[in-house]
C-alpha cells in the first residue's frame, strides 16, 4: 500500500472521528452553538472547518504539485496552529468531559499521522510542474468529498453561532450592594456555573464548598476560594450570604434504597453541616438562600387546573419527603437568627441541565409528547432564576420563607413538545408511551409522566418581572 493511499484512509478516519466529536460533543452534550461563552472556540472551529473542507475535497482525487504543494504545506501549518489554539481556548472556557478529551487526543494523533505521510511525498510533488493531477481512489474519493461538504456545513453553522454569540448575550444579573462574602455550595453544577461568575462580576468574594476543591478552583480560574468541607471554615470568618445549591442529580439511576440515601446525604446532610457552621459562626450571615424543588408539592391530578402557590401542602411520596427534609434542615438556621429563603426550583431551562436531553428527540426528528401529554410542566429559564436569586438577595431579612422559582406559564407536556418542535422546525409526531418509562425508572417516572402547575406567587407579589415568561420565548432564546 502506498503512503499516499494510507494517508487518504487516515483522512477518512479523521472525518468519521470529527463527525462524532461535532455531533455528540459539540452539538448534543455540550451544545456549543448555544453557549455565549464559546464564541472564540466556535470561531476557531469555523476556520478549521474551512481548511478541512479544502483538504478533504482537494485531496480526495487530486495530487497537488509545484506551487500548490507548497500551499498544501502552508495549510497544514495553519491547521496545526489552530488546533493548538483550540486546546488553549477550551481549557480556558470550559471543562471538557473525559470522552471529548480522549476524542480530541485521538484526532490529534490521527491528524498528525496523515499530515506526516503526505509530507513524505511533498518533495516529489514540489519538483513537478505546478498544477493538479487527477488520481481518483474510487469510493474512498467519494467519501472524502462528502466529508468535505459536511465539514463546510459544520463550519458555516459554527461561524453563524459565533456571530450570534457576539451580540446575543443577556443583560448581566446584578447582585447589588457593597462587596460581600458569599458561600456557595454546589457551585460546580449547572446553576452554580452561571451564578458564581455573576457574583464575581458584581465584585463579591466567593467561597466554594466542593468535594473536589482543586478542581473547583481551576474551573473558576482561581477567582474563588475553594474548600472541601465546612470544617475548613473558621468560626470567626465572616460570610454575609450563604447560597446552598448542592444536591446529587435527581433524575438518573432508579430510586433504590441506596440511591435514596445518596440523594438525602447530598442534600440534607450537607445542609445540616452548613447550618452547624452557622451555629458556630461568631458573626452570622445576613441571609441563607437554600435551594429546594417543586417536587415538594408532589404530583397534581392531570385534569386539575388549580395553580399551587407557596402555601400548598406537600405529599407523602419520596420526592416530596426529600424536599421536606431538605427544607427542614435549612430552616434550623433560623434558630441562630438567620433569615432562610427556601427557593423551590422548577425544571431549569438552559444550555446545559435537563433541556438538551429534552430537546434531543426533536433535534433528531422523532419528538412527541411523553405519556398522556396532559401533565403540567413548571419550569424557569436560567437567566430568570439568577435574576430571582438577586431579587431575594436584595430583600434580605424580608426574603424569609418559601419561594416558587417557576415561570408564570405552565404548559402541558404536549404543549411543550409542540413548542419545541415548532422552534426546531421538526415534526411532533412520535409519542413516548408511559409504561416503558415506568418499567425502566419505577417511582422516578413520576418526574417525567406527572407534574404540577406551580405558580411564582410570591415573586410576582414582590414586583419581580420575568424576562422569559412563556416556554415559546425561552425556547426561542435557547433552542
Amino acid at each position: 500500500m502506498s503512503t499516499h493511499l494510507l494517508a487518504l484512509q487516515l483522512m477518512a478516519a479523521q472525518g468519521c472521528l470529527g463527525a462524532f466529536d461535532t455531533i455528540y460533543h459539540h452539538e448534543l452534550t455540550e451544545a456549543l452553538p448555544q453557549r455565549h461563552t464559546a464564541r472564540r472556540e466556535l470561531a476557531i472551529h469555523a476556520l478549521r472547518a474551512i481548511i478541512y473542507g479544502v483538504l478533504f475535497i482537494g485531496l480526495s482525487a487530486w495530487v497537488w504539485q509545484g506551487a500548490w504543494a507548497m500551499a498544501l504545506l502552508a495549510l497544514f501549518g495553519v491547521e496545526i496552529v489552530l488546533t493548538l489554539w483550540d486546546f488553549v481556548v477550551e481549557d480556558q472556557t470550559r471543562l471538557l468531559p473525559a470522552s471529548e478529551r480522549i476524542t480530541h487526543t485521538v484526532l490529534a494523533i490521527n491528524g498528525g499521522a496523515f499530515i506526516c505521510l503526505l509530507m513524505l511525498a511533498a518533495p516529489e510533488w514540489m519538483t513537478a510542474p505546478t498544477g493538479f493531477t487527477y488520481a481518483p481512489q474510487g469510493w474512498l474519493s467519494i467519501f472524502l468529498a462528502a466529508c468535505g461538504v459536511g465539514v463546510f456545513a459544520s463550519g458555516l453553522r459554527d461561524a453563524m453561532a459565533a456571530r450570534r454569540a457576539h451580540t446575543g448575550e443577556a443583560p448581566a444579573v446584578r447582585f447589588d450592594g457593597t462587596r460581600q462574602t458569599v458561600l456557595v455550595t454546589g457551585a460546580t453544577g449547572f446553576i452554580g456555573h452561571a451564578l458564581v461568575p455573576a457574583l464575581r462580576a458584581c465584585g463579591h468574594h466567593v467561597i466554594v464548598l466542593s468535594r473536589e476543591p482543586k478542581k473547583a478552583a481551576w474551573e473558576f480560574n482561581g477567582q474563588v476560594r475553594a474548600i472541601g468541607s465546612m470544617a475548613e471554615l473558621a468560626s470567626n470568618e465572616i460570610v454575609d450570604v450563604v447560597i446552598n445549591l448542592a444536591g446529587a442529580r435527581i433524575l438518573g439511576w432508579r430510586w433504590s434504597a441506596q440511591r435514596k440515601a445518596v440523594l438525602r446525604r447530598s442534600r440534607v446532610a450537607l445542609t445540616e453541616s452548613v447550618v452547624e457552621w452557622i451555629g458556630r459562626a461568631t458573626v452570622k450571615p445576613r441571609l441563607f438562600i437554600s435551594a429546594s424543588a417543586i417536587g415538594y408539592y408532589g404530583i397534581q391530578p392531570q385534569d386539575d387546573e388549580q395553580q399551587l402557590n407557596e402555601g400548598a401542602a406537600p405529599q407523602p411520596i419520596f420526592m416530596s419527603q426529600l424536599c421536606q427534609e431538605w427544607e427542614a434542615a435549612a430552616r434550623r438556621a433560623r434558630e441562630y437568627g438567620v433569615p432562610v429563603a427556601l427557593t423551590r426550583f422548577g425544571v431549569v431551562f438552559g444550555h446545559a441541565g435537563a433541556l438538551p436531553s429534552m430537546l434531543l428527540p426533536f433535534r433528531m426528528g422523532f419528538g412527541g409528547r411523553m405519556g398522556s401529554g396532559r401533565q403540567r410542566n413548571s419550569w424557569i429559564h436560567l437567566h430568570d432564576l439568577l435574576r430571582a436569586l438577586a431579587h431575594v438577595w436584595r430583600l434580605g431579612a424580608n426574603a424569609d420563607g418559601a419561594w416558587n422559582f417557576t415561570a408564570p406559564q405552565h404548559p402541558t407536556q404536549l404543549e411543550f413538545a409542540q413548542a419545541a418542535a415548532a422552534e426546531l422546525h421538526r415534526p411532533c409526531i412520535m409519542p413516548t408511551p408511559g409504561w416503558p418509562v415506568r418499567l425502566l425508572l419505577g417511582e422516578q417516572a413520576d418526574l417525567l409522566l406527572e407534574g404540577a402547575a406551580v405558580a411564582p406567587a410570591r415573586l410576582l407579589a414582590t414586583g419581580f418581572t420575568f424576562r422569559y415568561p412563556t416556554v415559546q420565548e425561552a425556547l426561542a432564546d435557547l433552542a
